[in-house]
């Protein structure tokens, strides 16, 4: 991975956004136009240097006309489903990610919340297994 890279999933995200845009016959500058994104900075995000909020991953998904939770998903947003517990939770990811009353920064400040009790309430799980 290239120095200064923000991490895998974002890499991943980058490659898969840029593959969905030569799919859809776009070059990068019409894509940012359509998404109202800039350019230099779509390109990052294509290169995996920059990480988008989940606001403009939907901006894109729309332009491209595919799946925003797909773009959550891959950009390590929303965890994918794992059987039905992890649809409730995507659901709750996916409520938050969705609402229009919220900032980008509520938002994610949401997430990492969830995401928090999540892994403390796995955790106990796990203790509460290793006693019996």
């Amino acid at each position: 991975m290239a120095k200064g890279k923000v991490g895998k999933s974002v890499e991943g995200l980058g490659e898969h956004l840029k593959e969905q845009r030569v799919k859809a016959r776009l070059s990068l500058r019409q894509l940012s136009d359509l998404a109202g994104v800039s350019n230099p900075y779509l390109s990052q995000i294509e290169r995996g240097l920059r990480r988008p909020s989940a606001e403009v991953l939907q901006q894109i998904a729309k332009a491209l006309r595919i799946s925003a939770e797909q773009l959550y998903v891959r950009a390590g947003i929303v965890s994918p489903d794992e059987g039905s517990s992890r649809v409730s939770e995507g659901s709750v990811e996916l409520a938050v990610l969705a609402d229009p009353g919220l900032t980008e920064r509520q938002k994610q400040s949401l997430l990492d919340v969830h995401a928090s009790f999540l892994a403390l309430n796995r955790a106990a799980e796990r203790v509460a297994d290793d006693r019996t």
